[in-house]
């Protein structure tokens, strides 16, 4: 029940509080709605944001909107330099989702004076709302990298070398926005240690750092994603323990396991070997012809993998071939930029 009976100067305050903040929260809805709509195509997450912004507007009763007094309000227009440093979509959802959790908690404070109900419904939407706010930031850093993906053709995979963080950090300035951290050799702590160094080259220069194998790995050093093999952990449980924020990748060469990794949701397949490769000894090539039969069909990124060199990059595209993951040619190379930039501007040329 409402009880608006009373009119004193601490009623009115209250009001105004009330009122001030239903404002905010339909605001920062109306951000966090707007996003999920146009940023991220998230219909459902839509229609829970909707849903929360109209509940509040059928409550902004009209003894708070009267009670409003703009003119004598002496903190109208304050601002933060923070609001001014907000520089990326992450920021913005953060601090909307922030706005809307603060101004809900007010009112879920005051509103017990005079209206229960609605003190009940600003408490129940902010809880909604953190898991909103954590939802949109995961698909916000998902898309961003599948826009990577999907945009770059070169996937440079990492070899042990003596020089490697200089290594990596040329062909990141070659232009390589996709880097796989391989490594077979050593403790943990070096494995993680080294990938951490490679994080942070590859967030300087904008590009994607997938751990090979080791979730562990990945989540420690706050990869991009992980690379699974066959051997490897499972992807549904890899997907568990990485969350929907990260991209994971699979290696295929028969029909099952590309039919079985995308039924659990991969994001890219790396399928080969193309030809005879050093990295894969063990492994029989699977030839340009049984590659496009298993392509065919295939509407996610995948990478040809295995014995792709400079040599026939140029013969495997007029095979229809577009993107390449390479090894040796870049790690063993006495110019890595070079031969990076070489590299990219052959897969940028149409055949």
């Amino acid at each position: 029940m409402h009880n608006f009976n009373t009119k004193n100067a601490e009623d009115l305050r209250i009001y105004q509080i009330i009122d001030a903040n239903l404002d905010r929260a339909r605001e920062g809805l109306r951000v966090l709605e707007d996003w999920a709509r146009f940023g991220l195509g998230e219909n459902d997450s839509v229609k829970r944001i909707k849903n929360f912004r109209q509940i509040l507007g059928k409550n902004h009763l009209e003894v708070y909107k009267q009670s409003r007094n703009h003119i004598e309000d002496k903190c109208k227009g304050l601002t933060h330099q923070e609001q001014i440093k907000r520089k990326t979509s992450e920021q913005i959802i953060s601090s909307n989702a922030g706005r809307v959790q603060e101004a809900l908690r007010v009112i879920e404070e005051f509103s017990r004076l005079h209206n229960h109900e609605l003190s009940k419904i600003a408490s129940a939407i902010r809880y909604e709302i953190y898991t909103i706010e954590i939802a949109l930031l995961s698909l916000s850093k998902f898309k961003k990298s599948e826009e990577i993906l999907k945009e770059n053709d070169l996937y440079v995979i990492t070899d042990q070398k003596d020089n490697l963080i200089e290594i990596i950090e040329e062909i990141l300035i070659a232009g390589v926005r996709i880097i796989q951290h391989r490594f077979k050799t050593g403790t943990d702590k070096d494995h993680l240690q080294e990938a951490i160094q490679i994080k942070n080259l590859c967030k300087r220069y904008n590009s994607l750092f997938i751990i090979n194998d080791r979730v562990d790995i990945a989540l420690a050093s706050n990869a991009d994603g992980i690379h699974l093999g066959q051997d490897d952990l499972d992807l549904r449980t890899a997907r568990k323990l990485l969350g929907y924020s990260k991209i994971i990748g699979i290696s295929a060469n028969n029909e099952i396991d590309i039919s079985k990794a995308i039924k659990e949701g991969c994001d890219y397949i790396g399928i080969g070997p193309v030809f005879e490769t050093a990295t894969k000894k063990e492994k029989k090539p699977l030839g340009i012809e049984k590659i496009k039969t298993l392509t065919k069909d295939l509407n996610i990124p995948w990478f040809a993998i295995g014995g792709v060199t400079t040599n026939n990059i140029s013969y495997l595209k007029s095979n229809g071939f577009k993107k390449f993951a390479l090894v040796s040619q870049l790690m063993n190379s006495k110019d890595p930029k070079e031969d990076a930039i070489m590299i990219l501007k052959e897969l940028s040329h149409e055949n």
